[in-house]
């Protein structure tokens, strides 16, 4: 897969956003990411009493990636329920480092930038033993 419909992914972030759970903070979080293979997949965040154990967009996301057939993630967009981009936390962006490599290309405020440049010196699974 060569070129990403970012409109088109950025739509679908603030579409998911539109289904977050998060009566708490009121900040409605969407994910939404093109796979190798074409598929879409999407997340959003799901907030919870205790604050620590809250889900973030992404993470649904990452979930939504494994039970729809794997695969790996070619670019991501994160968007606010009114459409503003918002960037992942570190957790994430770890995340989204193992299931999309270095290349995966993530929306950012300066525009599409590889993991590499968004987490730079990650660790990965060349790290391990």
């Amino acid at each position: 897969m060569t070129e990403v419909d970012w409109d088109k992914l950025r739509a679908a972030a603030v579409e998911a956003a539109q289904l977050a759970y998060c009566p708490y903070s009121g900040l409605r979080v969407g994910a939404a990411a093109v796979v190798d293979d074409g598929r879409l997949v999407t997340g959003c965040n799901v907030e919870n009493a205790a604050y620590g154990v809250g889900l973030c967009a992404e993470c649904t996301m990452a979930g939504q990636l494994r039970l729809t057939g794997g695969g790996r993630l070619v670019a991501v967009a994160c968007r606010s329920g009114s459409g503003d981009l918002l960037m992942p936390c570190g957790r994430c962006r770890q995340i989204l480092f193992e299931l999309g490599g270095p290349d995966c290309l993530m929306d950012t405020p300066a525009g599409p930038a590889p993991m590499s440049e968004v987490l730079p010196h990650a660790f990965g699974p060349g790290d391990l033993p």
